[in-house]
């Protein structure tokens, strides 16, 4: 007769008081008795593999997601089939927002790396807000965030030169480092240039001259797809972000 014991999935589940992640995500700022109603509801689905789906355009909106590893890049297309990338989604942080207007998804999202995500229903999240307030207050502040960076978006590819984007872009990644108290000036990049030129809207052979243009002038060093940032303060003045105050 075999020794070994059956384990109950659930226990395997990383609840939301233990995550490291829990300040960027749905449980920021709410109490240890509303965590565990949480914990209660989110679901933790099996890891996603590169180039899965995480859902698709069209597809039923279900749930609002959270990235617990890896990354995800959200993506819309035109009625020609161009591809545009919208967002790409670092541990922590909320994706499936998109099919709250219409009760379906407006974008397809996908796995750029073996991913894991926990998963809250949006057949609960309504009723969870009333007897949570501090998930309804997490609510408004995740609404908020988006339309900030989508102002922000606009931003970059509507004003900025092709090396203020670029420069742009890094400093978001070394600043989204920071929140998660990992190095905000050395990074692997999980998408590839491709994903990177079609977000910032540039060609992909601007983008692989900008890296090399920085990594000359010793403002970055780039081995394939890892990144050091060498001079932050140069990095933020090319945006016009940088600190006078010494």
């Amino acid at each position: 007769m075999s020794s070994l014991k059956r384990i109950d999935v659930d226990h395997l589940k990383v609840s939301c008081k233990e995550c490291n992640l829990r300040e960027l995500c749905f449980p920021h700022g709410m109490s240890d008795a509303e965590l565990l109603n949480m914990d209660a509801v989110v679901d933790q689905p099996k890891p996603l593999h590169k180039n899965d789906f995480l859902y698709r355009d069209g597809d039923s909106s279900r749930a609002i997601y959270a990235v617990r590893s890896g990354c995800v890049k959200t993506m819309t297309e035109s009625a020609n089939g161009d591809e545009q990338i919208v967002g790409f989604h670092l541990p922590g942080e909320l994706l499936g927002l998109d099919g709250f207007a219409e009760g379906v998804h407006t974008c397809n999202a996908l796995a750029l790396e073996t991913s894991s995500v926990c998963e809250l229903p949006l057949n609960q999240l309504e009723n969870l807000c009333h007897v949570l307030p501090g998930l309804q207050k997490q609510m408004r502040r995740i609404m908020g965030k988006e339309v900030n960076n989508d102002h922000k978006l606009l931003l970059l590819l509507g004003k900025m030169t092709a090396e203020e984007r670029l420069a742009s872009f890094l400093l978001s990644l070394s600043s989204r480092m920071e929140e998660r108290h990992w190095k905000d000036n050395e990074f692997n990049l999980s998408m590839p240039r491709q994903d990177i030129a079609n977000y910032l809207g540039m060609a992909v052979e601007t983008v692989s001259r900008l890296f090399a243009t920085f990594q000359n002038e010793k403002i970055i060093d780039v081995d394939r797809r890892h990144i050091t940032i060498l001079d932050m303060q140069r990095l933020k003045a090319i945006v016009g972000e940088c600190d006078t105050e010494l």
